[in-house]
């Protein structure tokens, strides 16, 4: 007669037991709805990216283009409270628009100071330049917007940094004889005696474009006063001194002799 085996007892029954249990906790953790094994969430543009050395990289910025067009808009407007809004919202600094221009750049270009400044206080590049080589410390220093020179000043401006025409910001201040922007120029430690691509210096341009008037005169005596060699010559030969009396600028004669 076959006996029948006898069911497993004891220890041995035990492990089964728990066996048994841990396959069907697994299984029910395999269920892809429950919190422990769902897939992690796709990584966003802000989501930190792992470097190679295993720290967490900064977070990407999400491009915003319209908050750009906006702040674009917002600075040739002169509209400063705008201005400071946008940047704080993540506004690029340095988006382009018109002719390559930054907001900065546009901002000089339209005098509109307040928000110009207010850009540079917030970390705009002064020395970024437009299609026309014109930076908002070349086109301040060049029209005579002191407010905005000064805080390109503060802000790293490049004062070896030269327009389409070669020359320093002192050149064209000087040729429109902007008195204070010249001084500003002289004490901040621009070349006084460069040379541009037509070969001008800044006492040069200041008696070929200029009209010996008053203004012209307190530029000539900055220049001179800071070290300017009235003996380099122009593309046609001439000094300074040769242009004044061809000019008929006694003043401006006067004051080289």
């Amino acid at each position: 007669m076959h006996t029948a085996r006898p069911t497993a007892r004891g220890p041995r029954a035990a492990v089964l037991a728990l066996a048994v249990l841990a396959v069907g906790v697994g299984a029910c953790s395999a269920d892809p709805g429950t919190p422990e094994t769902a897939a992690p969430p796709a990584a966003t543009a802000t989501s930190p990216v792992v470097t190679s050395d295993g720290s967490a990289a900064p977070p990407t910025r999400q491009l915003d283009h319209a908050l750009d067009d906006d702040l674009y808009d917002a600075a040739v407007a002169d509209d400063t409270a705008l201005v400071r809004d946008l940047i704080a919202r993540g506004a690029d600094l340095e988006t382009r628009g018109d002719n390559g221009r930054t907001p900065l750049v546009a901002a000089t270009k339209n005098k509109a100071s307040e928000a110009a400044v207010a850009l540079i206080e917030a970390g705009a590049d002064v020395n970024a330049k437009d299609d026309l080589q014109d930076s908002a410390y070349l086109y301040a220093g060049a029209e005579g917007l002191d407010q905005i020179l000064a805080a390109t000043l503060r802000h790293g401006a490049d004062l070896r940094s030269v327009n389409r025409y070669g020359g320093t910001a002192l050149i064209p201040a000087s040729e429109h004889a902007h008195v204070s922007t010249v001084r500003m120029l002289i004490a901040a430690g621009v070349d006084v005696n460069h040379v541009n691509t037509p070969r001008w210096t800044a006492l040069q341009e200041a008696i070929v474009y200029g009209d010996g008037s008053q203004p012209y005169q307190e530029t000539v005596t900055a220049l001179l006063a800071a070290g300017a060699d009235p003996q380099i010559r122009d593309a046609d030969g001439r000094t300074a001194l040769q242009n004044a009396e061809r000019l008929d600028q006694d003043a401006i004669v006067a004051l080289l002799r």
